[in-house]
């Protein structure tokens, strides 16, 4: 099925771009989720008019997409958190609780692109990345300690 991707899909494409994808993969994850418009005749007629006005808005996204980052590189999070012996945590500290971190300090992203390979489980220093759009990735800087130790004004 050829699809017109509304915004960048990593591994994929480019907003604007007309590309070809299973079915499945269209009807079952792209479509619902407003990702793509079907390639029809009259939306690849569209996207014609519609190539002018995705550069605009996709100049828009990144401008904002670098603000927002220089704002998140400003930021560094602290976690207290439940420590065991040798300084493992009980759980883990996941994407979901530095979301909920970075909407305590006024914040609003996804939580899906907050780039966590694995669950952080041990007490320490980390950079988080945040994939902002496929060009622009932000880094946080995450502090996880005990909650018995103080924790320091940022």
């Amino acid at each position: 099925m050829e699809v017109i991707l509304r915004e960048d899909i990593p591994n994929l494409g480019r907003m604007g771009e007309l590309v070809r994808v299973k079915n499945g993969y269209a009807r079952n994850y792209l479509l619902p989720r407003g990702l793509v418009l079907v390639a029809n005749k009259k939306n690849r007629h569209v996207l014609e008019h519609q190539k002018r006005i995705i550069s605009y808005q996709r100049e828009r996204v990144l401008k904002s997409a670098q603000t927002l980052s220089e704002k998140l590189a400003a930021v560094s999070l602290t976690m207290p958190v439940k420590v065991g012996e040798e300084g493992r945590l009980f759980g883990s500290v996941t994407n979901m609780d530095i979301d909920k971190a970075l909407r305590e300090k006024g914040f609003d992203i996804e939580r899906r692109r907050i780039d966590l390979t694995e669950p952080i489980k041990t007490v320490g220093e980390y950079e988080i990345s945040i994939r902002l759009t496929g060009d622009v990735t932000a880094h946080v800087k995450l502090s996880v300690i005990s909650e018995k130790a103080e924790p320091t004004s940022a």
